[in-house]
Order: structure tokens, then C-alpha cells, then sequence
């Protein structure tokens, strides 16, 4: 419903907008408010891709090798690790934010996309390691570590030669996840970016304004921002609940 709403009211004129009228089909549909919306999130659409690609490929290749080192090589202390990569998982945004801002500029790290990468894929370590150590601990037999090991292959070969490509499931988990994640966010963007450099969220929020807002190019815009995740569900669906599924049993 509130989704019929979005939809029809993104295609109406001012006059036709209101309280009363929000259920009504436009008397005249008109593709303005598109226009309006498309034009104003469209250098900020093309930037988030730039921000949620690379930070669901680097954040899910670290979560992979975390999770197959903690659980395949038991070294000392390897519990003690694994608790405290997860413990970000508990750490509320809202805590952290003012000391993280100040990180990112002693580290001289320019706000926008590139803050905003590095932040994204830093807390998304936690969430990748777990998934994929789970995946690794349930699902790779031990049988073909054993044998990687037989043939003279080290840590490093085993991984990238024989986990990797069957780690596809566990893949799709996390860029799913942390593609959606980095391209819903609000907060990091707000204080680690601007609406000349920063991600659609904030450009959309621009686009509401505050005093009189446009009610149709508000919809129009909720919508293109939220056409890429739709699709990347749509397409990738299955294969999420797939991988889900692959690491929380163990045969």
C-alpha cells in the first residue's frame, strides 16, 4: 500500500496532490516530477556505486580469508579474536561517530566517497568474518584441507586456489548485504560526506527540502533510490537465501 502510494503520487501534478486524494489515480499522469528527481540524484547515483561496489568486494575478500583462518588454523588465542571482531558487530553507530570523524582526519582521508568506503568496510568485517566462517566450519570438509595440504599447497594457496571458488554462496551473503547496507546509508553520509561528494541518501534528502517540499519528486526520488537494491534482490534472491542456508547446518 504505502508502496501504491509512492508510485501514484510520483506521477501527479501539484494540484492533484493532498490527504484526501493520495489513494486516486492522477487525472493527468506526467513523468515531470521524474525528470526533477533524476536530475537532481543523478551525479550522487552514479557516486554511491562508487561507494557500495568496492566496499561489498573488499569488505566480503576480508571477511573470506577471517573466516577461513579462524576456523581452519586454531591458533592461540583464535576465540579470543574471533569475540573481538564480532564485538563491532555491537558497537552502536551513533557511539562512535564523533571519534570516528576525528580518525578519518588525522588519517587525512578526504570526506566523501572515500570516507566513506573506508568506514563501510571496516565495519563490515565483523558481519563477513562470522558468515563466512560459519560457511567454512559447516560446509568444507576437512578431508579437502587435508588433501591441499598433502600436495605441498600452504595457507595461502589453499585459499585462494580451492576455498575461494567454492565459496560462492558465502559471497553473495555478504556483497548482497553490503551493497544494501553502504547504499541505505544515512548516518556515516551525513557526517562523513556533503551533498556536493556524498551518496544518494543525502542528495535525497536535498531533494525533500523542509520548508516546501515536492511531494511528487520526493516520491519519484524514494524510488530511483531504491530501484538497485530492489534489483539486486530481485536477481540475486535466491542465491541469498541459498548461501544463508549453506552455512547453518552442519551435514
Amino acid at each position: 500500500m504505502p508502496l501504491y502510494v509512492l508510485i501514484v503520487t510520483s506521477f501527479k501534478s501539484g494540484s492533484d496532490i493532498g490527504v484526501a486524494s493520495q489513494w486516486n489515480l492522477p487525472d493527468k499522469w506526467t513523468t515531470a516530477s521524474w525528470e526533477k528527481a533524476w536530475t537532481a540524484l543523478q551525479p550522487a547515483f552514479f557516486r554511491t556505486f562508487q561507494l557500495a561496489i568496492p566496499v561489498a568486494i573488499i569488505s566480503s575478500l576480508i571477511g573470506a580469508a577471517n573466516g577461513f583462518v579462524l576456523s581452519r588454523w586454531r591458533f592461540p588465542g583464535a576465540d579470543i579474536v574471533f569475540t573481538l571482531i564480532l564485538f563491532g558487530m555491537f558497537i552502536p553507530y551513533q557511539a562512535v561517530m564523533i571519534p570516528l570523524r576525528e580518525i578519518v582526519t588525522t588519517l587525512g582521508i578526504p570526506p566523501g566517497i572515500t570516507t566513506l568506503v573506508f568506514v563501510h568496510c571496516v565495519y563490515g568485517i565483523p558481519i563477513c568474518t562470522l558468515i563466512f566462517r560459519n560457511y567454512y566450519a559447516t560446509t568444507v570438509p576437512e578431508e579437502l584441507i587435508e588433501a591441499a595440504r598433502v600436495d605441498g599447497a600452504g595457507l595461502l594457496r589453499t585459499f585462494g586456489r580451492i576455498i575461494l571458488p567454492i565459496s560462492i554462496p558465502g559471497f553473495v551473503v555478504t556483497i548482497i548485504w553490503q551493497f544494501t547496507s553502504a547504499w541505505n546509508d544515512y548516518l556515516f553520509a551525513i557526517f562523513l560526506s556533503n551533498t556536493r561528494n556524498g551518496p544518494i541518501t543525502i542528495a535525497l534528502n536535498a531533494l525533500a527540502g523542509a520548508q516546501s517540499p515536492d511531494y511528487a519528486a520526493s516520491m519519484a526520488g524514494a524510488l530511483i533510490t531504491s530501484l538497485p537494491t530492489l534489483l539486486v534482490y530481485v536477481l540475486l534472491g535466491r542465491w541469498f537465501i541459498g548461501g544463508l542456508m549453506a552455512g547453518s547446518v552442519k551435514s
